[in-house]
């Protein structure tokens, strides 16, 4: 059994997230399709992650197990891209070890979010419009604290199959560029929609209804209710993905 990595990215506003699912439109769904079509025989990728309906990715990995040995990974690759739609593309089509796993092997992800503080027709459906005034520091230093804590249930979705809530943050951190807002996570693992809340209580805080200390109450009171909304998926992107290996 042969193991092959695919590094891939996507506009993932046509899709229902990366999980296959019933009498849905996703991103694994489109792969499956395309590359067993492509190798005659099924293919199943494993995703390093599952992205919700709505988010981006501008790098993402997937694995696929198959008994042949493929040759000219360069040429599949160019192949799988002119089978897949534009709003995917595959940078490349690689063998690995057999126990290198797209989603347990992976060392850390990080996550930008996007918010939009002009109309911009560019950024329309890859961004959060807010055109309100945010205070930039005050989210910061909110975002400082994300960095003491290891125990996130405040911002993971209710009800997930997820057996521990712990998460080493290891950057949490804003930038303002060309009339955006930019917001940078490092951890280890996520929970389901905690970007999302992480940022819309950030906002609360950036827009003075919330003090940057409330930060605290809000992770060790370990409860959803706590923190505040969860920002449109519009503007989340899953940007990189670090493994025990390097990938040239």
């Amino acid at each position: 059994m042969n193991r092959y990595f695919i590094k891939l990215a996507y506009n993932g506003s046509r899709y229902h997230g990366w999980q296959l699912q019933e009498n849905a439109h996703t991103v694994q769904a489109e792969i499956n399709q395309k590359l067993s079509l492509l190798l005659q025989e099924v293919i199943n990728v494993v995703g390093c992650g599952r992205t919700d309906t709505g988010v981006h990715a501008h790098a993402f990995f997937a694995h696929f197990d198959t008994e042949n040995t493929l040759k000219h990974l360069v040429d599949l690759t160019y192949k799988l891209n002119r089978f897949l739609p534009e709003d995917i593309v595959i940078f490349f089509i690689k063998l690995v070890p057999n126990d290198l796993h797209s989603r347990f092997s992976a060392v850390s992800r990080t996550y930008r979010y996007y918010i939009s503080l002009k109309k911009d027709p560019f950024t329309k459906g890859l961004s959060f419009p807010y055109y309100g005034s945010l205070d930039f520091a005050s989210m910061q230093k909110a975002s400082d604290i994300l960095l003491k804590y290891n125990d996130f249930t405040s911002f993971s979705k209710l009800h997930t199959q997820t057996q521990t809530n712990l998460c080493k943050v290891t950057r949490a951190s804003w930038q303002s560029m060309d009339n955006q807002l930019i917001f940078t996570i490092t951890a280890d693992r996520f929970l389901r929609n905690m970007v999302r809340a992480i940022v819309g209580t950030l906002v609360e805080i950036g827009k003075g209804k919330v003090k940057p200390d409330d930060m605290k109450t809000i992770i060790e009171a370990k409860n959803r209710g706590s923190a505040g909304f969860s920002v449109p998926a519009e503007g989340l992107f899953l940007d990189e993905v670090v493994y025990p290996i390097v990938f040239e």
